[in-house]
């Protein structure tokens, strides 16, 4: 038994002992440089004004145009070449403009710099030297799933100090990711090899996906099996406790016994990552649940007379459904909207956010057992915050499941059943140390989250040492 465990434990090592190293030193570097995303607050800073003095068509109209039956949402932005529809689904997004309900796709790289250009100079960032970089369906930082519905995407280079590059989708027209020298350097020695990230793996999800996932599952048995050994090693001489090895393996031996426990917690739940439903739920609602939080609703409601009343210097106009009743969704800043439920001719105002009583009759569909809605305070175990500044997240029990409501925006933002409750401690926590008490404290987790990880490599360096020596002296 042990001499199968020594051998599954060096003959796995010796080939993940670098992967190990890695994934501890790149640990420290995306706690500190994440990887690239766009945050609402720079996506809404660069929306200029809309224009709505001139006649425009209605969203149903749109939805028409574009030939989506069905839509998640439907915005109004305006553009340098007018007010454009931007139409959501899942797995789709389409544009028309609103004036003449022609298509707003982008494939001219002059207009996807032009656009980039002003969304640059609303941001404050320097444009003078913008130019276009290229047309892709990927690269290193557009490889997750969530640009599928913007592909290809023009990447705009600003050639400003900071080395910034814009990508506008060719869909939609948006603006959807920024980076910059300083984010891509460092994700190159953090994210990217952290997450084996390379463009020419990821861009395929399901080869990225087994392989990750098998990987990360060869090194939960190493590290189980050194945590096996680990205590099976020592011996007693003299009244204390004694390691059998020396040098290297003394370091070892002793590291591991010390830091056992956060890497065998910390490979597990990062591997964790990778489930996808394999072991855990997903947290996403079923057909039905969709059907009922969401619906279908009567989208000849949206009609341009909605518009009439728009003005004020209003940067964006949202219409989506919840409970299977139309909303209308009216931004003029990050934190300052209105929110309307359409009703045929009618509009009635809500206020800034969806109220519970909305929530609730929505919630009333689903079972039963369902209890009124709470809202999510900060601190809670189960955190989630909004897009919108100030903005509550809804919370509804129904039994033993929970559904997460944005006021702000209507999204459900997950379904929390016992399955994902658990897995949110078993790799979240416990792989970010976003534990509510150090969430509160931010200066603690950092220096725990790096001091851990500095033990780890330290650990994992001794087992690359002597997995190479190994491997010399087999060869020899």
């Amino acid at each position: 038994m042990i001499r199968a465990l020594i051998l599954m434990h060096r003959w796995l090592s010796i080939p993940l002992g670098p992967l190990f190293v890695l994934w501890f030193a790149t640990g420290i570097v995306m706690h500190y440089v994440p990887f690239p995303a766009q945050t609402e607050s720079e996506r809404f800073a660069a929306l200029p004004v809309l224009d709505v003095a001139m006649p425009l068509h209605g969203p149903t109209e749109a939805l028409a145009a574009a030939g989506i039956d069905h839509p998640d949402r439907i915005r109004l932005v305006q553009r340098v070449d007018g007010p454009v529809y931007v139409i959501s689904t899942a797995g789709r997004s389409g544009a028309v403009h609103a004036d003449t309900l022609a298509t707003a796709e982008v494939s001219a790289p002059d207009l996807a710099l032009s656009i980039a250009r002003a969304a640059a100079q609303r941001r404050g960032l320097e444009a003078d030297g913008a130019a276009v970089a290229a047309l892709d369906d990927y690269d290193q930082w557009t490889v997750p799933n969530r640009f599928d519905v913007h592909r290809p995407l023009h990447r705009i280079a600003l050639n400003d100090p900071g080395g910034t590059e814009l990508y506008v989708s060719s869909r939609t027209g948006e603006v959807v990711l920024d980076t910059t020298r300083f984010e891509r350097a460092w994700n190159y020695v953090g994210s990217v090899v952290h997450w084996i990230y390379p463009t020419i793996l990821r861009k395929d999800w399901a080869a990225w996906n087994a392989a990750v996932w098998w990987l990360s599952l060869a090194a939960v048995v190493a590290a189980v099996s050194g945590a096996l050994l680990g205590p099976m090693r020592l011996r007693y001489h003299e009244a204390r406790l004694c390691s059998r090895y020396r040098g290297w393996h003394l370091w070892h031996h002793w590291a591991g016994l010390i830091c056992m426990q956060f890497v065998l917690t910390w490979m597990v739940s990062g591997w964790l990552s990778m489930d996808h439903g394999r072991l855990f739920a997903t947290g996403r609602l079923t057909p039905s649940e969709q059907a009922i939080l969401v619906g279908a609703p009567d989208w000849t409601d949206a009609t341009a007379g909605a518009l009439a009343a728009v003005h004020g210097g209003v940067r964006e106009i949202e219409w989506f459904a919840f409970g299977g009743r139309l909303y209308q969704r009216i931004r003029r800043a990050p934190s300052q909207q209105q929110m309307s439920l359409l009703d045929g001719a009618s509009a009635r105002i809500v206020g800034r956010f969806l109220q519970p009583a909305d929530v609730n009759a929505a919630a009333s569909r689903l079972r039963g057992d369902c209890a009124r809605s709470s809202e999510v305070e900060p601190g809670d175990d189960y955190p989630f915050v909004s897009d919108v500044p100030g903005a509550p997240v809804h919370r509804v029990i129904c039994g033993d499941t929970w559904y997460q409501v944005d006021a702000a925006s209507g999204a459900v933002l997950e379904k929390l059943d016992p399955s994902r409750r658990a897995y949110r401690w078993l790799y979240q926590a416990l792989h970010t140390l976003d534990f509510p008490a150090l969430l509160a404290q931010a200066a603690l987790r950092t220096f725990l989250i790096v001091g851990l990880c500095a033990i780890g490599l330290v650990f994992s360096i001794t087992g690359v040492v002597i997995g190479w020596r190994r491997l010399r002296m087999q060869l020899h």
